[in-house]
């Protein structure tokens, strides 16, 4: 699981006025994928509410963190439900630029 290196995961979720927001905390990577994958889950199917991801706090995220985000996205939009990622932490909006995914995602305020 993780190491002293590692900063722990955490996700916790507010609601308030139809926005589900969801704070992400420490490293997000294939070790606590399914932790992840738990509190989503539910958040997901539900289009009556909007959804956001709150990165202000993440320190790390890998290619599993990234493809549970696009699937997410993926399944928001096939729901034309409203799913935005905001205060994306700048070397982690480095890596979505690069890898090209940071055109899919409605992101606001980043952190520098």
């Amino acid at each position: 699981m993780n190491t002293n290196k590692n900063e722990k995961f955490n996700a916790r979720t507010e609601t308030h006025d139809g926005v589900c927001t969801v704070y992400l905390t420490g490293e997000l990577d294939l070790s606590v994928a399914p932790e992840f994958r738990l509190v989503m889950e539910p958040l997901v199917d539900n289009k009556e509410q909007d959804l956001i991801i709150n990165m202000q706090d993440l320190k790390y995220i890998d290619s599993t963190g990234i493809g549970i985000l696009l699937s997410v996205l993926k399944a928001r939009h096939g729901m034309e439900a409203r799913f935005e990622v905001q205060e994306v932490p700048a070397q982690i909006q480095k890596l979505f630029d690069m890898t090209g995914i940071a055109k899919f995602f409605v992101s606001q305020k980043n952190s520098q």
